[in-house]
């Protein structure tokens, strides 16, 4: 996760660490010197920028779990979306609809491909979930995203 001390991202490391769980956070330099780094992490890496941040996120994760979240969490799913239809990715990615959060944006993503701008079968880069307890199956039987994805990519 991001690193960060507050917020649902905050509890949920709080939560992890309570129940025993390992929890590892990355953090770019800026958010570290505002003080807003979880230092109670089982693991905190610091990082140059956003960008990075990113970037490590994604290669350090089994699966993608989108949460409810602001900006920042809807720009992470789309760009790690994006790249799981590029090919440099293959992983799980999860969108945590609860109570309707996600809703609009779930049906963006089928304007889209309604609209063809992407394949009917890149809606399978996603499942989402409307309970807690969906997230783990849903990670576990996530169809594969094969090496393949970027030759159609450009559909």
């Amino acid at each position: 996760y991001g690193g960060g001390r507050s917020g649902l991202m905050g509890a949920l490391a709080e939560g992890a660490l309570a129940a025993g769980g390992k929890v590892r956070g990355i953090i770019p330099e800026f958010m570290k010197a505002l003080e807003w780094a979880h230092d109670g992490v089982s693991f905190l890496e610091t990082v140059p920028d956003m960008h990075t941040r990113k970037r490590r996120m994604v290669e350090c994760a089994d699966a993608i779990v989108a949460l409810p979240g602001g900006c920042g969490t809807l720009e992470e799913l789309l760009e790690a979306i994006t790249w799981k239809r590029l090919g440099i990715h293959g992983k799980p990615i999860v969108i945590a609809n609860f109570e309707g959060f996600y809703d609009p944006l779930v049906e963006q993503l089928e304007v889209c491909i309604t609209e063809r701008m992407m394949h009917a079968r890149h809606g399978a880069m996603w499942t989402v979930v409307q309970r807690v307890e969906e997230i783990v199956p849903a990670v576990l039987n996530a169809p594969t995203w094969g090496d393949d994805a970027l030759g159609f990519a450009k559909v």
